[in-house]
């Protein structure tokens, strides 16, 4: 299935008490452009999101975001101050002695004294937030390729439609080029006939002539390489491998052949029908720009 190069995919995860969010989106673009925007502190995670993104993706501008909340981190050490502590136990030793005064300094008394106790955050693995990153990024591709995939659909139908109706215009040159050629033919001969009434070429030999410059106007090979790449670009649709630029390619070639039948024939109605085949054939061009 053909995938287009427009989409959007999001996921959320956690690691190590950290919040994860990934979200990307992707334009066209006519090779791989990834932007991967990390917070401050997890840069060390770009590479893999890259890698990630690589292995989904073969061409279009992406941009990833990707955000980290560490306020309900639970990644923290409490620490002890044991000479502050040992401080404040005298302290209350020696003035209980001092002054007579009864009780005892609790645990609970002495860890609610100032600066007793200390809460540090950890570092977080950079190693295990990595490849969470890169798990949660897979996710979110999932996610994107699933829209790309439904996109993919509309442009595959769009041109499947747009193929039949330029085969259709084909088959209208088919029918209309032999007496073309032949209403050439004849014209060209009356002309000849009226040059070289006085001369000693003979009717046979004008006729020759005629038919030979007439075969000129002739658009048979055209049509023909128009219905392979009819048929070339139908097995396009059918594959499931990165097509934009093949179809791209494939397109010039319908636009050179259609351009040959519309300098070849001066044929008002052949015209006509080699407008509306181009027009078509821009329709298809313009759809396949989406296509990665």
């Amino acid at each position: 299935m053909i995938k287009s190069m427009t989409g959007y995919g999001s996921a959320k995860g956690s690691c190590q008490g950290l919040a994860i969010s990934v979200e990307l989106k992707s334009v066209n673009n006519r090779y791989l452009d990834c932007s991967v925007r990390l917070p401050r502190g997890f840069l060390f995670a770009e590479e893999t999101v890259k890698a990630r993104v690589q292995q989904h993706i073969s061409r279009g501008k992406v941009d990833v975001f990707v955000s980290i909340d560490t306020a309900c981190s639970d990644a923290v050490v409490v620490k002890v101050n044991p000479t502050l502590a040992a401080g404040y136990v005298e302290a209350v030793r020696r003035l209980s002695e001092d002054y007579g005064l009864d009780g005892d300094l609790s645990a609970l008394a002495l860890s609610r004294m100032p600066d007793v106790l200390s809460v540090e955050k950890q570092d977080a693995d950079a190693e295990a937030v990595s490849a969470a990153i890169g798990e949660i990024t897979e996710q979110a591709l999932q996610e994107y390729d699933q829209m790309r995939r439904r996109e993919g659909q509309k442009l595959h139908d769009d041109i499947a439609d747009r193929l039949c109706t330029i085969e259709d215009y084909v088959s209208e040159v088919e029918r209309r080029s032999p007496e073309t050629v032949e209403e050439y033919r004849q014209r060209l001969y009356r002309k000849m006939s009226e040059v070289l009434a006085n001369t000693a070429l003979d009717e046979q030999r004008i006729l020759l002539e005629a038919g030979i410059f007439a075969d000129k106007v002739a658009v048979d090979e055209e049509t023909v390489r128009l219905r392979s790449h009819i048929a070339q670009m139908r097995g396009m649709l059918q594959t499931g491998s990165p097509i934009g630029r093949k179809m791209d390619f494939l397109v010039q070639e319908f636009n050179r052949e259609s351009n040959t039948i519309g300098s070849k024939c001066s044929d008002g109605e052949i015209t006509k029908i080699v407008i509306e085949l181009k027009s078509e054939i821009e329709k298809i061009r313009e759809q396949i720009q989406n296509i990665e």
